[in-house]
């Protein structure tokens, strides 16, 4: 009984700790439709297998997600469902955008947040154009704030190979931010150099969208 209650109590420390990310780790792969299904099948493994979870936690359960979106879901549709993902961030902060601009006096804030929205979206759309397996890598490293050494388990290879693999996939996602078609919109001066920096941001690790952190919109 005691050694019952004892992983009954680690699971639920575990669970809390780290759901929310193991959730946001399925969005960023394959939206929200089947992230709350992801995340139950990771945490039934991680039930049955508890003995086998190490500290920390969370490269294992990422490890464990990756593989139910593999075997579950197609690479094509895993791509679809990230660009659905995109469009539907988008509507949700054109819609923010456009309730600011219903105050008084917030016409500045609300270039603000287009501008912003402008640089977000280069980033994102550069995202969904790089091959998976460089999106897989900067969404640990950048969006999980794994080290390399804890993506790599999760992907299984090497921590060297993993740093090889991160640098090129910054490089890439840089370029496809260089090389993104204008839009027919007039942007504001100076936006592809902000556009190139947020995307050097998100490389680098810092996270340059919410979209994967709003469980609930």
């Amino acid at each position: 009984m005691a050694d019952e209650a004892s992983d009954e109590e680690r699971f639920t420390a575990i669970y809390d700790a780290c759901r929310q990310r193991v959730w946001a780790y399925a969005v960023s792969r394959a939206g929200r439709q089947v992230a709350d299904e992801v995340v139950s099948e990771t945490f039934a493994v991680a039930w049955r297998r508890l003995r086998d979870v190490p500290d920390p936690a969370l490269p294992w359960l990422l490890g464990v997600a990756r593989n139910v979106l593999r075997e579950s879901y197609r690479a094509e549709a895993r791509r679809e469902a990230f660009e659905a993902e995109l469009r539907g961030w988008a509507e949700r902060m054109d819609a923010r955008q456009a309730g600011h601009t219903g105050h008084p006096g917030q016409a500045a804030r609300a270039g603000d947040i287009a501008e912003d929205v402008a640089e977000r979206l280069a980033v994102l759309r550069a995202m969904a154009a790089l091959p998976e397996g460089d999106r897989e890598i900067l969404i640990l490293v950048a969006w999980q704030g794994l080290t390399p050494r804890e993506a790599a388990r999760v992907v299984g290879c090497t921590a060297a190979a993993l740093r090889v693999r991160l640098h090129r996939a910054r490089r890439r996602l840089v370029r496809a931010v260089e090389d993104a078609p204008a839009e027919p919109a007039p942007r504001p001066a100076g936006h592809a150099d902000r556009a190139r920096s947020a995307a050097g941001h998100a490389a680098a690790g810092v996270r340059p969208v919410g979209i994967i952190s709003e469980e609930r919109s």
